[in-house]
């Protein structure tokens, strides 16, 4: 589980589980709901299985308040005539590239299946870009103006964003952050869900500042790296993609990115190391089209 504390609270969600029902059907659900985001069985990268933790704050309620708080966000960008419209060059080029890794995302998360991808661009000076539970993109024209993003560049961002998404990062990172007394508060309504759709909808507004552990972030650069590959997009772009973020740090560039996602040699190693893991996904790709 890796912690005493994540082993207390799944024990605490079986011993709600026993005295909520005569039989194990809810319980069934339960487990079912917790077991959506598991790694690939087919992946060439090795993340292995996603906390059930996450199973803590229901899925559906986060991608709801995800869902609310991106479409607060889109408004305030038109509003601001910052919001890409729809023959926008660079929002055609973005969405070209998104739709050909939203393609591979079920095989990381079933419920990518059902999600309502939506991709935009928002006019900003900022380098950034995100992905929030249920697969609500946007990416601001800082990232890919003050960085000059080739397309493979750029696809192995969207790429590690979606990555986020779909190995569900942000429920891992609100149930452990709710802490023990709320937990127990929470298990006693576990099934009624109740308190739990509370705490999914009240972290709505703090989702595009998430900050997630260091393991979500190798996860999510791994699987991202994977992704962008099999959709045909040169793994080789994720090691120069981050030095030209170490770049444009170093000379003091706005970069909102690195706020939530730390730069490093460690990453950029490890990125290399499973470039050759996912060369022959990149080749067979290119060979398709």
């Amino acid at each position: 589980m890796g912690s005493l504390r994540e082993a207390y609270y799944l024990s605490m969600c079986q011993i709600c589980a026993a005295k909520s029902s005569p039989s194990m059907g809810r319980r069934a659900f339960l487990l079912a709901a917790g077991a959506t985001a598991a790694g690939s069985a087919l992946a060439q990268v090795s993340v292995g299985e996603s906390s059930r933790l996450r199973s803590l704050v229901p899925a559906n309620e986060l991608e709801t308040a995800a869902a609310q708080q991106y479409g607060e966000l889109l408004q305030e960008a038109r509003a601001k005539k910052a919001l890409a419209p729809e023959n926008h060059p660079q929002l055609q080029r973005l969405r070209a590239i998104s739709s050909r890794l939203i393609t591979d995302a079920p095989r990381w998360n079933e419920r990518a299946r059902a999600w309502r991808w939506e991709v935009n661009l928002i006019g900003s000076q900022s380098i950034n870009a995100f992905c929030m539970p249920g697969g609500k993109i946007a990416v601001f024209t800082g990232l890919i103006d003050k960085l000059q993003l080739t397309d493979d560049e750029l696809a192995m961002v969207v790429g590690h964003e979606m990555a986020h998404a779909l190995r569900e990062h942000a429920r891992e990172r609100i149930a452990k952050s709710q802490g023990t007394g709320a937990l127990l508060s929470l298990g006693a309504q576990l099934f009624g869900l109740g308190q739990l759709g509370d705490v999914a909808a009240n972290v709505g507004t703090q989702l595009l500042t998430l900050k997630f552990s260091r393991d979500d972030e190798t996860e999510a650069d791994l699987v991202g790296l994977e992704m962008g590959a099999r959709a045909g997009f040169n793994p080789r772009a994720a090691v120069s993609l981050w030095d030209k973020m170490g770049r444009a740090s170093g000379n003091g560039g706005n970069i909102g990115f690195l706020s939530t996602h730390p730069n490093g040699a460690d990453r950029m190693r490890r990125l290399q190391e499973n470039i050759p893991r996912v060369e022959g996904l990149y080749q067979q790709a290119i060979a398709r089209r």
